[in-house]
């Protein structure tokens, strides 16, 4: 019986030798994705995830690339919830660099103002960019279109922005 099939039915030592065998492998897919203070946490959640979803996983299909697939999401989620955290608090040592919330929000009222100048696609692309944090390839996908068609929407989106700001 291979480890899958050990690990789909159950077997707890399934799960430690999954840790043992995948976990280096694992770990230096997180290194490239997060940052380092959250590597050990993110690895942790990934080999949480394998195990409460063992019941999901096709034997008939490759562990590793299943448990490579976790460890993406839960990398993403990792970013994507310091991102929330960072836009809700300025850390002690950046304060000093923030002159004032009147210019932030002076500047966030502009960059509002020249999305809002954009044609309807370079707009979306941008702020599915930014503020949905996708990639341009998961945009093309989201929008159903060729992967330079988004690149150069991007492109020309931010080159107009800089001339309107």
């Amino acid at each position: 019986m291979t480890l899958g099939q050990r690990l789909s039915q159950g077997d707890e030592t399934a799960l430690e030798e999954c840790y043992a065998v995948l976990g280096p492998l694992v770990r230096r897919h997180v290194v490239r994705l997060v940052p380092g203070h959250a590597v050990d946490d993110v690895v942790q959640l990934v080999f949480l995830e394998v195990w409460r979803s063992r019941r999901r996983f096709d034997p008939a299909r490759g562990l590793e690339p299943w448990v490579l697939a976790i460890a993406r999401k839960r990398a993403i989620d990792q970013l994507r919830a310091e991102t929330r955290h960072s836009r809700r608090a300025v850390p002690l040592e950046d304060a000093a660099r923030v002159p004032d919330n009147t210019t932030a929000v002076d500047t966030a009222c502009d960059v509002r103002k020249a999305l809002a100048g954009l044609p309807a696609p370079q707009r979306q692309a941008i702020m599915l960019a930014h503020y949905g944090q996708l990639t341009q390839r998961e945009i093309a996908d989201r929008l159903a279109v060729p992967l330079g068609t988004v690149k150069a929407r991007t492109a020309r989106g931010l080159h107009r922005m800089r001339d309107l700001l």
